[in-house]
């Protein structure tokens, strides 16, 4: 047992149910006062040298967008774009993007994970204005915890980046813009409620005090609060959970230029699931084996997690002449993260305490020269206690090392140095050459070089090129949290940190059509190469779960090729549509099956597809507003392609044999919003997943064996999903918008 987060549990309970008290007096005491406020705040909307290029969103803006000023490929969900679904969380904010596909982590936690270029999430690097967040710990949950329309608009740029925030971003960025203490919403509320019972309540309200300090007040609520089991296997298809997420967010805007931002976030989220107990509408979760105490069998599997975390961070900006050409920056960043959960017969505590800093100097010499240059550290300090083992009955049937055991601190830290030169030649040439030399502790010096080229041949036709290096720590039980979803045992260095390390090749041509406000045909391409990485691998032998490197393996290789197209027209006004296709190659060297992992030596390897990573995926929308936007149509169908599936799966539905591997079929999904837009106030209702297609088959070795021995006490997995496992769901919503009085 972990005497520290036991304390912190504690502690954090405590803190979060004050800052739920105090935050609900502020929004009742300040939104009252809010509507008499007349403060001129216009001055404050101007550059910010904190983050990347914001914008202010206009009601006829396209919900998705590729900028051309942008030097590396960018696509820009905008605030219209994050209305076009329910939008109750970043993870449901990707469903028009064939960049990024959002699917579950396994079958009953309800963790969500992103890919990008082919990889999973955990190489993308997630931002929150320009600062690192959804680290570790904060990782496999933490899509949920950004609510939709706490956010201006979403950032996500492909390939290599810049180094001033590390070179954790293997695959590229994902920044998030979030609403401004300058915004002129005194208030605002949205309240959506889906057919599974799933409700969410936001608020926000934004207020200038003088016209130097200002705030915004964030707070988020959501609920799945009845159990639903609708595909029939005996397990709830999304956990129950009740989740609470509140964030006050902090500006002092000076006349010499001078800014400070601060904030703090809170967040405590519960939730269950697991194997359905109980009748009708009243199914909730089951037990974890740590409860057996029958002789008929084991209880039902269940999983609880509890996820509590508090942040806060301080920004602040410091020009150093009078038209601020040269300026400081200093950012620093704390979060602490308690996770207290059981999966089946797995107990996992874990605690985290991160923190970053990161000074910058820029100097913007003339119109053509800019540099930039800085000094910046990150540290994570872990402490786990994880048990994993069966029940003593059963003990003589599988070897001693299924009772895996992690017990003690991990402190992964690095330090760095790093410069970036921007060249700019007019509109028509632009380059960034980036260097970053960074200490890891047990690792030593790494040095990453990046460098980005933007030309402009003739107008509207723009070639992009990137090629960097990447390299994070691995983390392996915390970025695979789905393999808790199982019984197999773990072998290898699941409890190892490894430092993965990935060069990224990737080009875009874009061509600015002359229709419309926004039309655009582009072409992407690229190629990541890993000569170091952590893999996980369900295949090397039954029963067992293998991790090890990608150089322990005899001639390991891990690549990922990316094609996307991207055509967005608006043939006339206010009817826009686009229409984006991805194809993906990945593959990666596994150890050949039966070998035992250990020892120094070589193992043989053979190379594979990646497993759970679809071929293809083809995105429709089409979008229709009426004059003044006063109805707003939204209609969204998707193909997703087949992937490798496991060899275990081959009996499953909707799995099919080809060459000797098996994969699984291909599907639609369509999505259908309809919103009517008042003074203030919109109402909307929608569908998703309007073929109600999902896989058949989700959890597998539920079955008894011979002899009566349950079955998930060896081969049980919820881990391997592929396509949706919630069918058709309806929603319905408001937002409700006050806006500042003239």
């Amino acid at each position: 047992m972990l005497t520290l987060p036991v304390v912190l549990q504690y502690m954090m309970n405590r803190r979060i149910k004050l800052s739920i008290l105090f935050c609900l007096a502020a929004f009742s005491f300040l939104t009252q006062k809010a509507a008499a406020q007349a403060i001129d705040t216009t001055g404050i909307y101007g550059d910010r040298a904190d983050s990347l290029e914001a914008a202010v969103f206009t009601g006829s803006q396209n919900g998705m967008y590729m900028p051309k000023g942008k030097d590396v490929r960018t696509e820009v969900i905008s605030a219209a774009g994050l209305c076009k679904m329910a939008c109750c969380s970043l993870a449901e904010s990707f469903e028009n993007s064939a960049s990024v596909t959002v699917g579950y982590s396994d079958a009953v936690t309800g963790a969500r994970q992103i890919r990008l270029l082919g990889l999973s999430g955990i190489y993308t690097q997630m931002l929150d204005e320009n600062r690192p967040v959804m680290r570790g710990l904060a990782a496999p949950f933490g899509l949920g915890y950004v609510p939709g329309q706490w956010l201006e608009s979403i950032q996500i740029a492909k390939g290599m980046t810049s180094v001033t925030n590390g070179v954790e971003a293997i695959t590229g960025q994902i920044n998030m813009e979030h609403r401004k203490p300058t915004d002129e919403k005194p208030f605002f509320l949205s309240f959506n409620m889906m057919s599974d019972a799933k409700a969410d309540l936001n608020l926000a309200s934004s207020l200038q005090f003088n016209d130097s300090w200002s705030t915004v007040m964030l707070g988020h609520v959501c609920s799945n609060f009845v159990g639903m089991d609708m595909n029939g296997d005996g397990f709830l298809d999304d956990p129950r959970n009740l989740g609470v997420n509140l964030s006050n967010r902090w500006l002092y805007f000076d006349p010499s230029g001078l800014q400070v931002r601060f904030g703090v976030r809170a967040i405590h989220d519960s939730r269950r699931g697991g194997e359905a107990v109980g009748e009708g509408m009243k199914l909730d979760a089951g037990y974890d084996y740590d409860e057996y105490t029958g002789s008929e069998g084991a209880s039902p599997w269940g999983s609880r997690i509890g996820n509590n975390s508090i942040d806060g961070y301080v920004k602040v900006g410091v020009p150093l002449n009078e038209d601020n050409s040269q300026n400081v920056a200093v950012v620093l960043d704390y979060s602490c993260n308690l996770m207290d959960s059981f999966f089946g017969a797995t107990d996992f505590l874990a605690s985290q305490h991160s923190g970053f800093a990161n000074i910058l100097y820029m100097n913007e010499i003339n119109e053509s020269h800019k540099i930039t240059a800085g000094l910046s550290a990150t540290a994570d300090m872990y402490d786990f206690d994880m048990t994993r083992g069966l029940l003593p009955d059963y003990s003589p049937l599988v070897p001693e090392t299924a009772r895996a055991r992690i017990d003690g601190p991990a402190v992964l830290a690095n330090a760095g140095i790093f410069g970036e030169y921007t060249f700019h030649y007019e509109d028509k040439l632009s380059t960034i050459a980036a260097l970053r030399m960074d200490y890891h502790n047990g690792a030593g010096v790494k040095v990453s070089p990046r460098f980005t080229l933007k030309y402009t041949p003739v107008e509207d036709f723009v070639i992009r090129a990137n090629v960097g290096r990447g390299l994070r720590r691995s983390n392996p039980l915390v970025d695979n949290i789905g393999v808790f979803s199982t019984s197999k045992y773990f072998v290898g260095n699941y409890a190892s940190h490894i430092l993965e390390d990935a060069w990224v090749f990737g080009g875009n041509l874009t061509y600015y059509l002359p229709v419309g406000s926004s039309s655009y045909l582009s072409l992407d391409y690229f190629h990541t190469l890993f000569s170091e990485q952590q893999l996980v691998d369900y295949e090397l032998n039954p029963g067992q779960i293998a991790f090890y490197s990608l150089s322990s393996l005899e001639n390991g290789r891990s690549y990922t090729d990316t094609f996307q197209l991207d055509f967005s027209i608006e043939p006339v006004k206010r009817f826009t549509i686009t229409l984006t296709g991805r194809y993906t190659n990945a593959r990666a060297t596994y150890a050949t099956a039966g070998q035992r992992l250990g020892g120094s030596e070589k193992y043989f390897s053979q190379l594979m597809e990646k497993p759970m990573t679809s071929r293809f995926k083809g995105v429709l929308n089409l979008q229709y507003a009426t004059n003044l936007n006063k109805w707003i149509f939204d209609f969204t169908a998707s193909v997703n392609g087949p992937c490798r599936v496991y060899d275990f799966m081959k009996d499953a539905p909707q799995i099919k044999e080809r060459n000797g591997r098996y994969y699984s079929t291909t599907y639609p999904l369509l999505y259908f919003q309809v919103t009517k837009r008042f003074k203030g106030v919109d109402l909307y209702v929608g569908a998703e997943n309007l073929t109600d297609f999902r896989q058949k088959q989700v959890v597998f070795g539920t079955e008894k064996t011979e002899g009566g021995i349950d079955s998930r006490l060896l081969d049980f997995d919820a881990s391997c999903v592929w396509g949706p496992i919630m069918g058709l769901k309806v929603n319905a919503g408001l937002r409700l918008t006050i806006w500042k009085k003239a």
